[in-house]
């Protein structure tokens, strides 16, 4: 038995959701058609920046859409971030705090100053909380961001000397 809180729905109503979501019925979703399905909790659309990235990350034809099997493969990726997510969620609020989102980055593997938290939560939050969506993206972008430092830095001393025009082409596809 599962220990997840949130478990898939069935194919049936996978399809539901998929065709739902398809509004200009071309039997792909678009990034804002995506957008549109999805959710974070706060009756606001997800951030078409997250939106947009895993379009990328699941369209595997190239198409800049998903089809329903992309979509399915999605869906479970969401469910796994939502179970995360509400894992760390210790007070049930329906978001992650400062405190929580350390306890989360921390059990991930990364040792980050207050500075970095206090800069984190202004950039995917606001001064008291980070909504699912951001989280995702946040940790997302984290991840991303740690594969490209990881690339320059060889000796694995969690430093590099790096050129600034390297430094921009570390970057720039993460933002």
């Amino acid at each position: 038995m599962s220990t997840d809180r949130f478990q898939m729905p069935n194919d049936q109503t996978l399809c539901s959701i998929f065709n739902g979501a398809d509004r200009d019925r071309s039997g792909a979703i678009s990034g804002p058609e995506l957008q549109k399905a999805l959710s974070n909790g706060t009756w606001k659309p997800f951030n078409i920046t997250l939106v947009m990235k895993m379009v990328t990350m699941f369209d595997k034809d190239g198409n800049g859409t998903i089809n329903y099997n992309e979509f399915c493969q999605l869906w479970k990726y969401i469910n796994d971030w939502l179970n995360c997510y509400h894992r760390f969620d210790q007070n049930g609020d329906g978001s992650i705090n400062r405190v929580e989102l350390n306890q989360a980055l921390s059990s991930f593997g990364y040792r980050l100053t207050d500075q970095f938290y206090d800069m984190a939560m202004r950039k995917f939050g606001d001064k008291d909380a980070v909504v699912f969506d951001n989280f995702i993206l946040l940790c997302i972008t984290l991840q991303a961001a740690t594969a490209a430092f990881s690339a320059v830095d060889v000796q694995r001393k969690g430093e590099a000397k790096v050129t600034y025009e390297q430094f921009l082409n570390m970057v720039v596809p993460i933002i």
